[in-house]
This record gives structure tokens, sequence and C-alpha cells, in this order.
């Protein structure tokens, strides 16, 4: 037996000619800003992968080396390095960092206090926002009001920083050897990466991901909605359940079953609790194979939850087959302890413990790891194992990998998807979630899962259960979660109608936005952008960036501003200041257009929370009104579109589940708006393995943002009948193309243009005036003064003594 199938591609070996050695120091011009610092007393330096780094074999870039007596100086277009050849220290190492742009010429001097824009954090188990409760709090359910904290969420750093430079500290992670296993380290020196990019954020990334592996693919059903609920099923009400979802025309594509799907109560107290366990409960899944076959059959994969700090006992089914292979006698009934530092057990662990459950049904697990980081090897982090053995073993029956679990250092982007813990039910939560999220990608972090609604404790909030949802789905991976507690389900009916409607809406959009973001997934492995980033990633010398820390980019397309605060009782709607970088914009709800280059309060009812449409983005999604629950390449599609200016997306589609990934599996349809004499919006001909998708789509193209227009359709020169409709109301022109093969090019034309539609300010602020709770005279007061005055009423509406939210609401339509 042996782990020689678990390995990663790597090439941890640097050119020759990009290293600088002496007795006990070796720098490694990895860019020219990338610089691996080694020292080791001894001068043993160590060239396998390890934990966080594979690949160092870069081009070797231009840099010159100039050496006396005092100190070694490395000079690149983007650092200079003072060294003076002896144990690393704050007097004896520095780097200034002179490539990020005018004005920089910033140092770092070993041991300084790292200065970044952070990273993320390994859980958010028994947190209230950024606030962490005590493990006597958590461990108990007390709740918040109690004010047991212990502090803040220990944020780890990442490779993102103003001040141009971060540091990646890889002297503690284990080796990777040849063989798959893992082994302590050559030599017990220093091991640091400089990474000095400036406020090339960007370009510092991608080199991220090359040094420590690429995001990998996940497989097109992670995308849709997955439902979780830590509760008691049975077969029968798990059926109904899913029925239930289908009927109200809720999709989801994932369902996770958490621990009570085994043996939990009846374990006799010889063995232990119930808390670890492998054996299917058939008193409430009488048929496993079964129930996962149905779940198949309606569109859903299924993950279980496990436990696996406590072994294998002799209760278990599969204990006599793993116990025999690890050399102990089943009649002594001598648990089978975890060890993952052992080999041996983590390779029958996996295939004689996992495999025959993966056999029945199981497409992944959920490794629900809270016992602490540490093994019978010093150093050696339970967690990783479990995450990177998991993963890498994932996909022996033919499918792409995948697992779910906690984070577990620098490097973990390799394994997703991340399961973020246990959080606290409260809008702290709420608003931390967003910002957690957007810093992750600053150690190239792509994919949380957060239980979506919040895990435990808290008070029952319909209004936080929407923002909730809404976040959810513009978030990485939408999952909802509780916690075993009758009243804390996140079925959509179990709330007020308002917020039903919104989770229904929600849920709906997640599913059809699939085409747009299995795009980003096949965005994030080839082209080392991640799914989420941060406002200033695109803007990084822009001051206002650093000011709006839950805003965010959703892709290539879209801005997202989450609301995460209560709404104004009086306007019945919630703001969030936003920043709008230079340029124009368009509500992807509402069709309102707003000029950039400025921070803005943006309002918003429940219902809606603000994502805009820059210009030029074209958002490819799966029509819903053409429903079903599956995620597979679909025939019938939507792309909504914002022709401010010229703009191009590349829709990626291949099978969505492939073991492994070639060029030679996708298929690619640009779509492209072109302004000029006549506007034009081209659905190009699909190109690559078109066997992938349907050979023939129907298309419902939405101008967002736009006056009412003719316009005429061809396929391949041909005219085709359309049905053109428009929507004064969120001024969207809806141009429908009947089912066309795809391998013919689609043109829609416009002889006279699509112009950009005014703002109806009038309209929209009798929308705004109508569901606030103020009097009615005041309402027409206010409403007489925007119709009469338009932009032109501010200063008079500043005279009315408006409350500050009924102000901010009103100015954002009129500074639109």
């Amino acid at each position: 037996m042996g782990m020689e199938e678990y390995k990663l591609e790597a090439h941890p070996v640097s050119k020759k000619e990009a290293i600088i050695q002496g007795d006990c120091y070796r720098i490694t011009m990895l860019t020219s800003a990338l610089v691996r610092l080694e020292y080791n007393s001894e001068g043993v330096f160590e060239d396998r992968a390890t934990q966080s780094v594979l690949n160092r074999d870069f081009p070797v870039p231009e840099f010159k080396v100039v050496e006396d007596e005092e100190e070694l100086v490395i000079y690149t277009d983007s650092l200079e390095i003072h060294y003076n050849r002896k144990p690393f220290a704050a007097n004896g190492l520095s780097i200034k960092v002179v490539g990020g742009g005018s004005g920089w010429g910033r140092n770092w001097n070993y041991g300084d206090e790292p200065s970044d824009l952070l990273g993320t954090a390994r859980t958010l188990d028994g947190c209230d926002g950024a606030m962490k409760l005590s493990d006597d709090a958590y461990l108990k359910g007390d709740t918040p009001m109690n004010e047991k904290y212990s502090g803040k969420v220990k944020m780890e750093h990442g490779i993102i920083s103003r001040k141009g430079f971060a540091v990646v500290d890889d002297s503690h992670s284990m080796a990777l050897t040849e063989d798959g296993w893992v082994s302590p380290r050559q030599g017990d020196g220093e091991d640091l990466y400089f990474f000095g990019y400036g406020h090339r954020y960007l370009e510092s990334l991608k080199d991220f991901y090359y040094l420590c592996g690429k995001q990998p693919l996940l497989p097109r059903y992670a995308f849709g909605n997955w439902w979780s609920r830590y509760h008691r099923y049975t077969e029968e009400e798990y059926k109904e359940l899913v029925e239930r979802f289908e009927d109200e025309k809720l999709p989801f594509s994932v369902a996770v079953v958490d621990m009570d799907w085994h043996i939990v109560d009846d374990v006799d107290p010889k063995y232990g609790s119930g808390w670890t366990g492998y054996t299917w409960n058939k008193n409430f899944f009488p048929d496993p194979k079964g129930f996962m076959s149905w779940l198949h059959e309606h569109n859903m994969k299924i993950t279980l939850n496990v436990h696996p700090a406590d072994g294998i006992r002799a209760y278990e089914e599969l204990y006599p087959r793993v116990a025999e292979k690890m050399g102990i006698d089943p009649e002594s009934e001598i648990a089978v302890q975890f060890d993952p530092a052992d080999p041996h057990f983590m390779e029958v662990y996996l295939k004689d413990l996992h495999h025959p459950l993966e056999e029945e049904g199981v497409d992944f697990w959920w490794l629900d790891w809270q016992q602490g980081t540490v093994t019978k090897v010093p150093g050696l982090d339970p967690l990783w194992m479990l995450n990177h053995y998991h993963y890498l073993d994932s996909s022996w029956k033919g499918n792409r990998p995948l697992t779910f679990s906690r984070y577990a250092g620098v490097g973990s982007h390799r394994y997703p998807v991340g399961f973020s813990g246990d959080s606290v039910i409260s809008w702290e939560s709420l608003q931390f979630q967003p910002y957690f999220t957007n810093t992750a990608s600053n150690v190239g972090y792509g994919w949380w899962s957060h239980d979506i609604g919040g895990h435990m404790m808290g008070i029952r909030d319909d209004e936080l259960m929407a923002r909730w949802v809404e976040y959810g789905v513009f978030s990485p991976i939408n999952r909802l979660h509780s916690t075993d507690n009758p009243f804390n389900g996140k079925e959509p009916w179990k709330f007020d109608k308002i917020t039903q409607g919104v989770m229904e809406d929600y849920l709906r959009l997640r599913h059809g936005m699939v085409p747009y973001l299995y795009t980003m997934n096949h965005r994030a492995n080839y082209d080392d952008l991640p799914l989420i980033q941060p406002m200033y990633y695109l803007e990084p010398d822009r001051e206002e960036a650093y000011q709006v820390p839950n805003e965010y980019y959703f892709g290539s397309e879209l801005l997202v501003s989450p609301i995460t605060e209560k709404q104004d009782p009086e306007v019945r709607a919630a703001k969030v200041t936003t920043w709008l970088p230079e340029g124009m914009w368009v509500d992807f709800f509402t069709g309102m257009v707003y000029q950039g280059g400025r921070m803005i309060d943006l309002w918003r009812g429940v219902e809606d929370m603000p994502v805009l449409m820059k210009a030029g983005a074209i958002v490819p999604m799966k029509d819903m009104a053409d429903y079903d629950s599956s995620t597979d390449n679909p025939k019938a599609m939507e792309v909504r579109v914002f022709p401010a200016e010229d703009g191009t997306f590349t829709l990626w589609e291949d099978q969505g589940d492939t073991p492994v990934d070639k060029e030679e599996n996708w298929v690619a349809t640009q779509l492209t708006f072109t302004g000029g004499e006549e506007d034009t919006f081209t659905i190009g001909k699909a190109l690559g393995n078109v066997s992938v998708i349907p050979e023939s789509r129907s298309w419902k193209v939405v101008f967002m943002g736009v006056e009412k227009a003719c316009c005429k359709v061809t396929a391949d020169g041909e005219e085709v009948a359309v049905k053109v409709s428009y929507d004064k109301a969120i001024a969207a022109l809806t141009v429908e193309v009947p089912e066309t093969a795809v391998g013919k090019e689609i043109v829609i034309t416009f002889a006279d243009g699509i112009s950009l539609a005014e703002n109806d300010l009038a309209g929209r602020c009798y929308a705004m005036l109508d569901k606030a709770q103020i009097p009615y005279n005041l309402k027409s007061a206010i409403q007489a003064v925007v119709e009469k005055m338009g932009k032109d009423g501010i200063g008079t509406l500043a005279t009315m003594n408006l409350s500050p939210a009924l102000m901010g609401a009103v100015l954002e339509l009129l500074t639109a």
C-alpha cells in the first residue's frame, strides 16, 4: 500500500540562474517582485514542494547583483534588496519596493510587523460578527447578550498591502514527498516569500497562484443553491421537502445532510459518543442507496457530514473491514484510532471507509473538523491532512474533485469549497461576512460557503433573513443552513410573505446565474482572477476603494454593495454607502442609471439590493421562465446587457463535472455589443466541443436602462421573427429570439441606434414615497417639488426639514 496516487503536480525546483547562495543563505529571484529568502545555519535548504508552495520554476527575471565585504545588494525593476549575509535581522536585511508606481520607495526591514489588507481565518465558529464567543459560551449555546466574548476573529495575513509589500512565512510547513506523503523539512531555518508588487495587486495574485497552485475548477452543480439543516431528517421527510421545493419551483442542486444520517444516539456508551459515525441510521434512512439515487434523479448531489476524530469503533458496519486492514482482530473490538499522521491509516480511511459509501451514492464529504491542530507529528495539522487527501481522493469515481471543509492556511484554495463554520444569527454576523469573503481573495481563497441566515442563537428577524439570502446569492457558494432547533429552519415558507417572496425570487435568480458563475469558474482557474474582488483591486490608488470594505466586484461584469443594516422605519428602505468607479452604471434590478466616479448612498427596500452592471456589461443566464432544477447547460438563455459602451463576454461551458480539464472539453460562445452608425448585439457561433450544449437555443436579450427601440434580427444573415417588449418601469427592452441552432451567428441590429433612457425621477420618487411611512401631505409636497423642479429642487427639499433617511433616499434619485 502507498500514497503515490495522492500527489499534486508540482515543479518545486528553481532555476539555478535565479539563485544567489552563500554558506548559510539562499536568495531566489522568482520574479522581479517575488523573492524567496532562506537562512539555515547548517546550509541545508528545502527544494521539495511544501504544504503551501508547489512551484518555484518561474522564468528567470532580470536582476543585478552588487557585492562587497559588507553586504549583498540585488536590483530589479521592482526591488532593491540589501543583505549583510548574516542571520536574518532588522539591521541586516531590508528590501525597498521601487516599482509600484509613482511615489514609490517604501522599505521593509526583516521583523517588521505585517501591514497588509489581511487574508482569511480558519473558521467563524462561535462568531458574532467580528467578535468571537468564548469556548464556554459557544459550546453551551449561550446567547450573545451574555457578553461572553473572547476577542475578535483572528484574521491571517494575505499578500495584498497598501504599503506595496507582504511576506508569506513558509518556514513551518511540511514538505510533500514523491510518494504522496508529507515529511518534516530539511533543516530548521527560515523560508520567507517576499511579495513586493506595489499596487499591482492582480499581478501579485497571479504569481501567488503559480507559486501555490491554481484555484481548481468546481463542478457546475456547486454554483446552484445548497440546502443544509442540522435536523434529524428521515428519508420520507427529506423527500417530502424536496418535492415541496419542486412544487414551489425552488431549485436546489446540493443536498447537505448533517450528522444524523449516521447512528448517533443508539451507541453503546462503551464505544463513546455518536459524534463520529459512518453507519447509516436505518431507522431514518432504511434504503440509503435508493435515497441517494432518488436525489440524483431530482437533480441534486449529496454531501454527508463527518466528524472523524473518534476513529472507527466496533459498532460500525465497516469496522471489520477497516480493522483487518489495520491489523486489528475485529473480535477484539479495539477501536481504530483516527491518525492522519499514519499513511497506512489514511489510505484505509479513504478507500475502505469512505469509498463504499461513495459507491452507494455520496458525491462529496462535508469534513466538519473542530478538534484542534495537533497530530503525532509536530506541526502537522489534521485539518490540512483531511482537506488534502479527501480532495485528491474525491475524483476516484471519474468526477471532478470536491470537498467541503474549513480553511487550513496558505494554499488551502486548492481544496474547495470552504466551510466558514457556525456563526451567530445577528446583523453583526451579516455585516462581517462580505468583508471576510472579500479579504479571503487576498490569499487566493475564492470559494467560501457561509451558513446563509446564520447558524445558531440569535433572534428571529425576517428582514435579516431576507438580506442574508440576498447576499448569499451574490456570494461564492449559496448554502442555506441552520442549527438543530425546530424554530430555526430556513424554508422560505417559514417566514412572512415579503421575506418568503424575496427568498424565492433570489433562489431562482441564483439558479439562473449558473452560466455566468460557471464562466467565472473558468476565469478563476484559467486567468487567476477570483470571483470576488475587493474594490481596491482595480483602483488601488483611489482612497475611496478602501473605504467600502463590504463592496466588491462579482465576476467581470457586476458590482455588488450588500445591505447589512436594518431598514429605516420611515422610508422602509436601508442604505449602503457605495463607491462607483468612473463610467456609467445601471442597477441590475431597477434599470436606474448612475454616473460613476463618486461615493453615493444607495437606498433599497427589502426586496432589492444594489447590484450594478458596468457600461458594456453582458451577463448571460438561464431563462428561468423555462424552469427546471437542473444545472446543466440550458436550452433557454437570458442575457442582460447595458449598452452604454462596447462590450464583449465569452460564455464558457463544458460537461460540468469532467475528471480532467482539457481545452478540448470546452465550448465558447462570444456575446458582443458594438456601437456605431448601427448598434448591434451579436451572439456568436458556438465554437469548440458543441456536443456538451443543446443543439439549439432560445435567447432572451434584455437591454437595461434604455429607451424603446426598433430592431431587426438575423441568424446567419437570414431574418428571424422575434418578440420585442418594453418595460418602462425598469427601462428594459427585451428581444426574444426563438430556438436557433448554436452553430449560427445571431445579430440584433438597431438601425437607428439604442439610447440610454433618462431616469424617470418623478416615477421613481413616487414609488419610493408610496411605501414611506410619512404623512400623506408631506408625500405630496415632496412629489410636487420633484415633478416641477427635478434635480434643481434639491435646495427646496433641504428647507423642508425632512428626516436624514428620507432626504437621503430622495437625493439618491436626484443625483444619480
